[in-house]
């Protein structure tokens, strides 16, 4: 008889943001209830061997193993083994998730699996043993997931950018809380700064200035924004930011819908300060580099 399980969840997110919060190994003791300690031992750019240590059981004894990960995420498939194997004979795991909606993300778990004959229990009492904690897991996981995409973050939590003028923060994106319409942000500018003319071809954008003064160039024309007044920038329309008052700037902006991919979201006409010639930056960006609008 050969062990079968089969069990899923539906989380309150995209995507996206399920993938990376349930493939980072390194915060599975975070987010697993069972495991203690996450010990990687080779890590290659889709695959890792790590070694699991659980919490003590009821009877103090300690629980640790050695398995080996692969993922596609474009397949939106992960499969896992366990290396040292333990009472099992093999454990083969295979993790799918499915968008069922721009906010929702069905995420799967089956297992296969077969008992060696002396293991403490027989392979149909691991299958009821492994239904019942993985029912738990799941709905944890669920819970902690959804949490993470409500948090307040400050401009000292997240990355400077500067490549295009001013000091720009990305602050809520899809990487940190799981945006699936836009992105928000802020940019300080001090007496003279600007930010480097671009467009965006999918989204529009929406500036608030919270203090300051600044010129916004539309297509070349020039619009003045200040104090707690607002502007509309639409789709594909080039615009430059400058601070025109005598003191520093404080500009917030929303940029949504994303784009389909993210290197196709902002598109640069003219270089940034120290470059040479324009380029073109991401309608949203992994967590270590967010600030790129």
């Amino acid at each position: 008889m050969i062990g079968h399980t089969d069990n899923f969840i539906d989380i309150d997110a995209p995507f996206g943001f399920v993938w990376e919060r349930t493939n980072d190994l390194r915060g599975w003791p975070e987010l697993f209830s069972e495991y203690a300690d996450v010990d990687i031992l080779e890590e290659g750019p889709s695959s890792a061997t790590f070694r699991l240590t659980m919490h003590p059981d009821e009877q103090g004894r300690v629980w640790s193993w050695v398995s080996e990960r692969h993922w596609d995420k474009d397949a939106r498939v992960v499969r896992a083994r366990r290396v040292e194997t333990g009472p099992f004979e093999f454990m083969n795991i295979t993790w799918t998730y499915e968008e069922i909606a721009a906010d929702r993300t069905r995420m799967r778990w089956v297992q296969d699996f077969h008992m060696k004959p002396d293991a403490p229990v027989d392979t149909a009492g691991m299958t009821d043993r492994i239904n019942h904690n993985s029912g738990i897991q799941l709905r944890l996981i669920k819970q902690r997931v959804e949490q993470g995409r409500i948090r307040v973050v400050a401009m000292d939590d997240v990355p400077s950018n500067t490549r295009r003028g001013g000091d720009l923060r990305t602050l809520l994106a899809p990487p940190n809380v799981g945006t699936s319409a836009g992105f928000c942000g802020a940019v300080r500018l001090g007496p003279g700064e600007g930010v480097s003319e671009h467009y965006h071809p999918y989204s529009e954008e929406y500036l608030f200035v919270a203090t300051g003064e600044i010129r916004v160039d539309l297509d070349g024309e020039p619009v003045r924004v200040g104090a707690e007044q607002a502007l509309h920038i639409p789709r594909n329309v080039r615009h430059r930011l400058t601070n025109t008052g005598a003191g520093g700037a404080l500009v917030v902006f929303q940029i949504g819908p994303l784009a389909p991919e993210p290197h196709l979201g902002h598109v640069d006409t003219e270089p940034g300060p120290g470059e040479s010639a324009p380029g073109i930056a991401a309608a949203h960006v992994p967590a270590e580099s967010a600030g790129v609008r």
